[in-house]
């Protein structure tokens, strides 16, 4: 299994979704880390709206995962019945979104700490 196909079974319409969050809380990260500030972003916006990014992958990865039990259930309810290995893969289907919502959530909590332990008192 490998990680084209994980991101694949997760859905593609929530994992772009996260991606995408990623990749703004990864710029929001080196401005943060660069000290940019601009009449709309101050450093300390920045850090705020990085772990803000962090927050929304985790919700819409779970937000994923709920929507994907729903039509599991949704699915079986109409088969009128399935073996307990579909239903440990369905299961199992539905939390990638998770996961990958919290992998950003984490790297996100995490930057904001090393930031925050390594500024300087400003």
């Amino acid at each position: 299994m490998s990680i084209s196909e994980l991101y694949y079974w997760g859905g593609l319409e929530f994992m772009n979704t996260i991606s995408i969050i990623g990749i703004i809380m990864v710029v929001f990260m080196v401005m943060r880390i660069m000290k940019v500030s601009t009449s709309i972003f101050s450093p300390a916006k920045s850090l705020n709206l990085m772990k803000e990014a962090g927050t929304l992958a985790l919700v819409i990865g779970v937000l994923g995962q709920i929507i994907g039990l729903f039509s599991a259930m949704m699915a079986i309810e109409s088969a009128g019945g399935v073996s307990m290995g579909v239903l440990a893969a369905g299961i199992k289907v539905s939390t990638i979104t998770t996961l990958y919502g919290f992998l950003v959530f984490v790297i996100s909590r995490l930057a904001s700490l090393i930031i925050q332990a390594t500024a300087k008192s400003e």
